[in-house]
């Protein structure tokens, strides 16, 4: 179990910057997701944590000891391959052993440890099968054991799940959780699935083109974005662009073309004036009914489509100056609202986050 320190790492192919002054510090014994969509450098990052690329810049530390320059076999990480990368002319055993046979560990200590990295995965009855009489999920629970019978002190794994259905996937990440519960072993974790990183991470870093746009804990980061772009790639997300008319504490006042609208600052410094964007989660949405029209956080609408998914029901309502917006309610016993009625949101203040419109801004630069 040892920390990860990312230090300054550039990489580049050709001219395409894949990465670019990329720091982050992993704690030992984490669960850390890298999440972001494809050509973001998730996957450029991990393969320089395993030794497979050299960045251009900076540095990898693992306990505070530079393995930037030290190859792939001798920085004692176990790699989970999204295609698994079984060997598929040696058995279950054969391809789970394989590791430690290059290790040069003794006979008796390896069968030791590979019938209990088999254990782990509930794979221990398979060990005479190759890889192409299993399921793709027995495959990836084999691949997993070969990564942790050498007893890694990091473990990468470069969106392993992907290629599973949906109930597998399911079930593969308890057992993962579980595992890491139990083994408490340094995870890092590729993903573009982000709720299987809100579902899995203790701290996830969400990253756009090449950089770290933020870092947090998941309730965190779907809480609180600081900026577009997370509030965009996780979750769901209303917008309504306004200007800054009161910036006095924590609760902003912000004026929209659809009334005035309170919330939270997501980052310090933002000043009366600036253009902002109001984001709230469709969760924090509520009708209104018989109560008075005014209020904070109150818009007008009409409900242009209703969707019901049972265990939850969502509505599209349009805005007076033509803003969509989707509201959900969850458990829904009776339709709320039908096409085309006319209705009331509201919006709680400290569900509302106040982001910089860095679209905006740019616009008005250029």
């Amino acid at each position: 179990m040892v920390s990860v320190t990312i230090d300054n790492i550039t990489k580049r192919f050709d001219n395409v910057v894949a990465l670019e002054r990329v720091s982050l510090e992993v704690r030992k014994g984490e669960f850390f997701f890298l999440l972001g969509p494809s050509g973001c450098g998730k996957t450029t990052l991990l393969r320089i944590l395993a030794g497979f690329y050299q960045p251009e810049g900076g540095r990898i530390l693992f306990d505070g000891r530079d393995v930037t320059d030290v190859p792939p076999h001798k920085r004692n990480t176990g790699m989970v391959f999204q295609n698994y990368a079984l060997w598929p002319h040696m058995t279950v055993w054969k391809n789970v052993e394989y590791g430690l046979s290059m290790r040069n560990v003794a006979p008796e200590e390896r069968r030791h440890r590979v019938t209990q990295a088999l254990e782990m995965v509930k794979m221990e009855g398979y060990v005479e099968r190759s890889p192409n009489q299993l399921s793709g999920g027995q495959q990836q629970r084999v691949a997993l054991a070969r990564a942790l019978v050498i007893e890694p002190d990091v473990v990468l794994m470069d969106e392993p799940l992907s290629n599973l259905d949906a109930r597998l996937r399911l079930e593969m990440r308890q057992q993962l959780q579980e595992l890491h519960q139990k083994l408490g072993v340094t995870m890092i974790y590729v993903t573009h699935d982000q709720r299987e990183a809100l579902a899995m991470g203790d701290r996830i870093a969400v990253m756009q083109m090449g950089r770290v746009a933020q870092v947090d804990h998941p309730r965190a980061l779907y809480a609180r974005p600081n900026n577009r772009f997370v509030a965009d790639f996780i979750g769901e997300i209303n917008l309504i662009g306004g200007e800054v008319t009161v910036a006095d504490g924590e609760i902003l006042s912000v004026s929209t073309s659809v009334g005035e609208i309170r919330g939270q600052a997501s980052e310090d410094g933002l000043q009366k004036g600036d253009r902002v964007l109001c984001s709230m989660r469709p969760e924090a949405l509520d009708f209104l009914r018989g109560e008075p029209s005014e209020g904070e956080n109150v818009v007008s609408g009409q409900v242009r489509q209703v969707i019901y998914l049972g265990e939850v029901e969502q509505y599209i309502v349009e805005l007076v100056d033509g803003t969509q917006v989707k509201m959900v309610e969850y458990d829904p016993m009776e339709q709320q609202a039908k096409v085309g009625d006319e209705v009331r949101l509201r919006f709680r203040p400290r569900r509302v986050v106040i982001l910089p419109d860095e679209g905006r801004a740019r616009a008005e630069a250029i």
